[in-house]
């Protein structure tokens, strides 16, 4: 039986199409490479002019509000998610007891100032007292002269039987007296003026605001007036509030946390590089910054400002224990700061905690490594919680002077109260 002749002998035409495909399966592989070589030279090329991080994240200050004084809330001036401005009421405490104790304080103040009126006056009567005194020694002088002078002629006589031994006796007995009016007088002169020292050394030297007795007093005025005053709690920031744990009515504690405010128009991006990407890393690099808030039509300009102290495991609530026998090396990250411009951040707002893309264009070496910078002024500072003095010191002034009678102003020494503060 013979074969068929189609069987034994491949066709020109299969003979064709299979080049094809070998040349079709070879220009594939070709450009697969070529693209792969293209990709990963692009990709190097990449490497020495930027760094990029898909792990970076928006950060800002989380302000805690706490109060200064104790208190029962009665008035709670902004809830989450509002804007507040920096001054604006965000808690208000009952003033009762605070008002209290500055009415107490006004009172002691009063008190004392009145005490050292006394004293100021007294004064001039101690040293009244001391010329009296003196003014009785002399007396008791002559008085004892003349009774010398009595025995004297009394002793002389008796010799001749004119003067009986009892006249001599009684003028013995007037010496006697005589001498002890004068050590009683004498003795009145030292206490007279041990009196007018004790006197001045309450007065002599300052004025009586600059008195020490008076300062403690308005001292104490002070710390009531500000405890008075701390009743109001005010937004130290302008932010949003946050996580807000207050109510009406609570008890507070001095150091409650009461809520945050979080100041949106300074936030920052924290990039988690690796450390094999900090080496060309340079103070000042320019950055771009995607937020997936507002996907890759909205991109923010930055630059590097610094990069934290260690890495994140190292600053982690349970750092990892290398030092054991199963170890696994793992490529560590850490934190880069990037800064972002504030226009941007005003027409498009972010919030602390989103998730960002950031590329760090590193083409420009000569900047400073990403080190520590030294801090050159305050990281942050507010003048809200300074004390109102001039409120303050205006009380004082107007207790003092409304309890120091007719004394000279001089003596008041108000123009010294702020010193003496």
């Amino acid at each position: 039986m013979s074969a068929n002749p189609q069987n034994s002998q491949t066709t020109p035409g299969a003979n064709g199409n299979a080049a094809k495909r070998r040349r079709l399966m070879l220009g594939a592989i070709t450009l697969f490479v070529i693209a792969g070589a293209a990709d990963l030279g692009y990709t190097y090329w990449r490497s020495l002019r930027e760094v990029s991080t898909d792990d970076a994240y928006v950060a800002g200050d989380l302000v805690q509000i706490t109060p200064q004084v104790g208190g029962t809330v009665t008035e709670i001036g902004a809830d989450d998610t509002q804007r507040v401005r920096a001054g604006q009421l965000l808690v208000r405490l009952d003033g009762a007891d605070t008002r209290v104790a500055l009415q107490q304080a006004e009172a002691g103040l009063g008190r004392a100032v009145r005490a050292l009126r006394v004293a100021y006056a007294q004064t001039a009567a101690l040293q009244a007292q001391v010329a009296v005194r003196q003014a009785e020694v002399a007396s008791a002088q002559a008085q004892l002269a003349r009774a010398e002078d009595a025995m004297r002629r009394r002793q002389e006589l008796a010799g001749t039987g004119a003067v009986g031994a009892e006249e001599v006796r009684q003028a013995q007995l007037q010496v006697q007296a005589a001498q002890s009016a004068l050590r009683t007088a004498s003795s009145a002169v030292l206490a007279a003026r041990a009196a007018v020292a004790a006197n001045r050394a309450q007065t002599a030297g300052v004025t009586l605001a600059d008195n020490p007795t008076v300062r403690l007093a308005a001292a104490q005025l002070r710390e009531a007036y500000l405890a008075w005053a701390r009743t109001v709690i005010p937004a130290p920031v302008d932010g949003v509030v946050a996580r807000r744990t207050v109510q009406l009515g609570q008890r507070v504690a001095p150091g409650m946390p009461l809520m945050s405010v979080v100041p949106l128009n300074d936030v920052w991006v924290d990039a988690n590089f690796k450390e094999t990407q900090l080496r060309d890393l340079r103070i000042g690099q320019p950055a771009k910054v995607v937020a997936d808030l507002y996907g890759s039509k909205v991109t923010y300009d930055g630059k590097v400002i610094g990069i934290s102290a260690g890495s994140g495991a190292a600053f982690a609530l349970l750092p990892a224990q290398n030092a054991t026998g199963n170890w696994i090396k793992v490529v560590q990250r850490v934190p880069v700061r990037i800064a972002l411009e504030p226009a941007q951040l005003a027409a498009h707002p972010l919030r602390v905690g989103l998730s960002t893309e950031v590329e760090v264009d590193i083409k420009d070496h000569s900047g400073r490594p990403v080190t520590a910078l030294p801090a050159t002024h305050p990281a942050a500072q507010t003048d809200l919680y300074q004390a109102n003095w001039a409120k303050a010191d205006a009380l004082v002034a107007r207790i003092i002077a409304a309890n120091a009678g007719s004394l000279p102003r001089a003596e008041l020494g108000l123009g010294h109260a702020k010193a003496a503060r």
